[in-house]
């Protein structure tokens, strides 16, 4: 009996091993600070790793416009400029993922930050781009996700 439940156990995990992989494309976390305090920590762990918030789009004026209800929601690009102009000259095809950005939005009286793992964007720039600058990008975004946590 217990070799039959082990076996079962053992597929089980198998089954579920490509969820797995998958969840390692982006980079999640969830905080229990309302959204204004985990927005204002965001910023300032971003600015304390040395990277530029360039711009925050409001996301939830377009959602509820189209029935969506949602209360607060935005999109912060932040990145190191010079990096990214040379990212994008000798890897064109990054433009369009460049400036990283990080998805922050209310859910109840937490607040939850998202963004894209760079390792996907080493896979996007091939040979062109030495891979070390995004596991050093994975590192900074898991260290201001984290000073976010631990916020208060």
């Amino acid at each position: 009996m217990k070799r039959w439940l082990a076996s079962i156990f053992l597929l089980c995990s198998l089954l579920h091993i490509p969820s797995l992989v998958y969840a390692e494309e982006i980079i999640m976390t969830r905080s229990v600070l309302a959204f204004p305090e985990a927005m204002l920590a965001l910023q300032e762990s971003i600015t304390a790793h040395g990277y530029t918030v360039s711009r925050v789009q409001r996301i939830d004026v377009g959602l509820t416009g189209m029935g969506y209800k949602t209360d607060k929601y935005r999109v912060v690009f932040a990145g190191k400029i010079e990096e990214i102009r040379e990212l994008t000259d000798k890897a064109p095809a990054l433009t369009a993922y460049l400036p990283p950005k990080i998805s922050i939005f209310a859910e109840g009286e937490q607040t939850v930050l998202v963004t894209i793992n760079p390792q996907v964007y080493a896979e996007i720039a091939g040979d062109a781009i030495d891979p070390i600058i995004f596991t050093h990008w994975e590192s900074d975004l898991r260290s201001i996700f984290h000073d976010v946590n631990v916020a208060r």
